[in-house]
């Protein structure tokens, strides 16, 4: 893409692509930590729901008095979507109906928008990316996540000519993990809730990374994105490192563990007796993928490719992935080459809310990541015909009836209002999108 020459050029002319950022979070300071040394980039506006806390945070990370000067630090997200001031707007607060509410807002004032907030994507995304599209704007997803950097390498196989037969990423997962609460999130990460709170680590949202919200929630992505498809029962989470892609992550009908090829799994970097795997890929991206033909084949054999045992299956993977450092290249996708880095194209996967723990009527949901559901991952045809409750949706609905462990909850099942516009966006998106 040679981004970084046409950043000098932008430098060397003053005329630098200029972000507007919303959620100076985890994520969002990642990104600003970067800021200083990339040339042809500014940010004019930070948008906070606590602007002070944002700038010191800027400081933190070695922002100098002048740049902090030259930026303007609002709690209204709104106003740094309609300035004339920005280009691309990277939005990441992680909150789906804020995610909904921008993305739209972007595409009504011709703003590109990098959306970190991927749960917003999974709610609604192929209808706000067509919205974007419709506008003549870039709807991207935010390299750097797992999701836009899987997408990258399927693009390369896809365009070399082989077949994607899997995709996904690594995780730390055990079974007993679905239970977890923001409690007890911090032990299983080896740190104290004063070392999270140090690193700016929010308790609910890393519990939603341990407990497979966020594992289903990137797998939809990737599905949406890429046209595959979601496992009928659910991600699997085997157990599988860098050397055994291969081999494990090919159908059933080829001696693997897949219900079909074209579809998404997360791996586990622990056995289920808590043993760590070999090579595990924790922190990174992978894409199984078939030869076409039998020289390409005999090509893995004689350049030294990793093979299933037949020869005919590889995998490519990047081990690890560096979140808000390396979202530049979204940026850059979208404000110079007007491409994004990964968009939803279609409806194959959804995360609906499954009950941590026996429900009773009348308790209110916390949503992603919290003390009452986790969210799995679903073929979108399935959890439509079931009216699931959709795990961007599950956040303060009230429960109208009891609801056991282990149990998908229902539209049916919680007392909301659907007039809202994350509602609106998700039933417009079903309408669109569904099958």
């Amino acid at each position: 893409m040679y981004l970084y020459s046409a950043l000098k050029q932008r430098q060397a002319d003053k005329q630098p692509v200029r972000v507007g950022l919303i959620g100076a979070g985890k994520f969002g300071t990642m990104f600003l930590s970067q800021v200083p040394t990339t040339p042809g980039l500014v940010v004019k506006v930070i948008a906070d729901l606590d602007p002070a806390q944002a700038r010191t945070r800027c400081l933190e990370v070695g922002w100098e008095e002048e740049r902090l000067a030259a930026t303007e630090f609002i709690d209204d997200a709104e106003s740094l979507i309609r300035s004339d001031d920005v280009d691309v707007v990277v939005e990441a607060t992680g909150h789906p109906a804020a995610g909904i509410k921008h993305a739209l807002l972007c595409a009504e004032f011709g703003k590109h928008v990098v959306m970190v907030n991927v749960e917003a994507d999974v709610l609604a995304g192929p209808y706000l990316a067509k919205q974007a599209q419709q506008a003549g704007v870039v709807y991207s997803m935010a390299y750097g996540d797992q999701p836009a950097l899987t997408m990258e390498i399927i693009d390369w196989a896809r365009s070399c000519g082989f077949k994607v037969v899997a995709a996904g990423k690594g995780t730390k997962y055990l079974p007993a993990y679905h239970a977890s609460t923001p409690d007890t999130v911090w032990s299983h990460y080896g740190l104290s809730a004063e070392q999270a709170a140090a690193a700016g680590m929010r308790s609910q949202m890393f519990n939603s990374f341990l407990d497979g919200t966020k594992s289903s929630i990137e797998m939809a992505a990737i599905a949406n994105a890429a046209d595959l498809q979601a496992p009928g029962a659910g991600l699997s989470f085997p157990a599988c490192g860098a050397d055994q892609l291969a081999e494990m992550l090919k159908p059933k009908s080829a001696g693997g563990l897949l219900e079909r090829s074209g579809q998404v799994e997360v791996v586990s970097s622990l056995e289920r007796d808590g043993r760590p795997v070999a090579r595990d890929l924790r922190w990174g991206v992978y894409c199984v993928f078939e030869a076409p033909n039998d020289y390409s084949a005999d090509c893995f054999a004689q350049y030294g490719v990793n093979t299933d045992e037949s020869g005919r299956y590889s995998a490519m993977y990047k081990p690890f992935h560096l979140i808000g450092l390396e979202l530049n290249i979204s940026i850059f996708s979208a404000g110079l080459l007007r491409q994004p880095t990964g968009m939803p194209v279609c409806f194959n996967g959804d995360v609906v809310a499954v009950a941590k723990r026996n429900l009773n009527m009348g308790e209110i949901l916390d949503g992603e990541g919290g003390y009452t559901v986790w969210g799995r991952l679903m073929p979108a045809e399935a959890s439509v015909a079931a009216y699931a409750l959709p795990i961007g949706l599950a956040s303060q609905v009230t429960l109208t009836r009891p609801i056991e462990k282990g149990q998908v909850i229902t539209m049916d099942d919680v007392q909301t209002d659907t007039t809202t516009q994350g509602w609106q966006a998700r039933n417009e998106m079903v309408k669109q999108f569904g099958r």
